[in-house]
């Protein structure tokens, strides 16, 4: 039951489901997503004004103002930083809004707007919530899908925390059941291996344990934050 908006999230599953290095389906299809937006914010859509009305608004966060810096497009950088500056200024100026609002009123409420959006950010969260649907989607039509779920090596916390809030939105009780624990299993054997590579990695700082080998610790700290926060740049 292959469609053009389940390829990449049966692609991320397959591949995580290979190989457990891959981790989070989610997350990499969470960074293909960052991916392709920085690539057409920098490329083809930089210059289409409904998109610039929209970044002139936005603009960008500052881990997308760095992601996109180190692609090195400085002239399209430029280009869009120009219009969306010349645009800002004229907000922020108080002008008459002085008398009505008070001094530096107007500014304060454009710059707080500013600090909490992002054009990429707002372009990514829409995409991904439908990839997360379609993963819901696939869970209740597709066997072969069920498949590759159970074989996931892990969810991290955010991107489960979605996961089952959109499958309780759509599926029934009996559904969202049996969602739920295959989901849980996943995640908990993954939880309990992490914690036990975490304290191991804790122990070998200890003389008692200093000959002893490092097994499956030696990047504990790293997989936990990982999954904790998710492997994403954004933060």
């Amino acid at each position: 039951m292959e469609q053009i908006y389940t390829i990449p999230v049966n692609e991320a599953f397959e591949a995580s489901a290979a190989d457990a290095a891959c981790g989070c389906a989610f997350c990499a299809l969470y960074r293909k997503l960052e991916d392709n937006e920085l690539d057409l914010i920098l490329g083809a859509s930089m210059m289409e004004p409904d998109v610039r009305i929209k970044t002139n608004k936005q603009g960008f966060c500052k881990t997308h103002y760095d992601m996109m810096f180190v692609r090195k497009n400085r002239l399209g950088m430029a280009l869009t930083l120009e219009s969306h500056l010349d645009e800002l200024r004229g907000e922020i100026t108080d002008g008459i809004l002085s008398v009505l609002l008070g001094p530096g009123k107007k500014a304060e409420k454009r710059i707080a707007a500013l600090e909490d959006s992002c054009y990429v950010c707002g372009r990514i969260d829409f995409n991904f919530d439908h990839m997360v649907e379609t993963a819901v989607y696939l869970w209740e039509k597709d066997p072969e899908f069920r498949d590759k779920f159970r074989a996931q090596p892990m969810f991290c916390l955010p991107h489960y925390r979605r996961l089952l809030a959109a499958a309780e939105k759509r599926m029934r009780r009996k559904e969202f059941a049996a969602f739920v624990e295959a989901a849980a299993k996943i995640t908990e054997t993954y939880f309990d291996t992490l914690r036990e590579d975490v304290s191991w990695f804790c122990k070998k700082f200890d003389y008692r344990y200093e000959n002893e080998p490092w097994y499956n610790s030696r990047d504990a700290v790293e997989r936990a934050m990982k999954f904790l926060r998710s492997d994403i740049h954004r933060q």
